[in-house]
């Protein structure tokens, strides 16, 4: 892998992990809500998640890769269209009101992360694009997946101990944030169909 593209795959990697998704959210909500203690098994059900997902990732990607092979390469434009759409989304987005949970089981946050669309696409862009032009074997791939997770874990866990004053300073300055992240994501789509 070229020092350019690992570092495309890091940037997006990031930029996907931190933005405001639905784990992150229910994260915050929740240390919100309850604190570190009573949403502990909430957020063990998250991280748990997000790792079971990504190692589906990299199934579906080596299984693609070994037996369909030409259909990698539509994958990498696929890819950059998703990642087109989320900066799209991210630049229009507003801060997201999010109803107060009920309880904050590891299941709730388990299978949110199990029907989360974005830590599929995330996964699934970030190997076709990124990681299969140089890495294709199952073991490099679930290696690269569990890097995304552990990322996604990292800014999880940053939503949570950031709660309040991630908040605070998302809704002040929400439009800002997400423009500069959006024009990152086009310029990761960018570099994944042309470099």
């Amino acid at each position: 892998m070229t020092n350019q593209a690992a570092m495309a795959f890091l940037t997006f990697a990031i930029i996907n992990a931190f933005t405001p998704g639905p784990g992150n959210i229910l994260a915050l909500n929740t240390i919100t809500n309850y604190g570190w203690k009573k949403g502990k098994p909430l957020f063990f059900g998250v991280f748990t998640g997000y790792y079971v997902v990504q190692l589906l990732c990299a199934l579906l990607i080596f299984g693609v890769n070994t037996w369909l092979n030409p259909v990698m390469d539509g994958m990498k434009y696929i890819g950059a269209a998703y990642i087109l759409y989320l900066a799209f989304h991210v630049a229009k987005g507003k801060p997201v009101d999010v109803a107060v949970q009920k309880n904050a089981s590891f299941w709730k946050g388990f299978t949110l992360q199990l029907v989360n669309v974005k830590i599929y696409f995330f996964g699934l862009t970030a190997l076709s694009g990124y990681v299969v032009p140089y890495y294709s074997t199952l073991e490099w791939l679930v290696l690269f997946e569990l890097f995304i997770a552990s990322i996604g874990t990292v800014a999880t866990l940053s939503w949570i101990f950031m709660g309040r004053v991630f908040n605070r300073v998302y809704l002040k300055h929400y439009r800002v944030i997400n423009i500069i992240l959006a024009l990152i994501l086009v310029e990761c789509a960018w570099k994944m169909i042309f470099e």
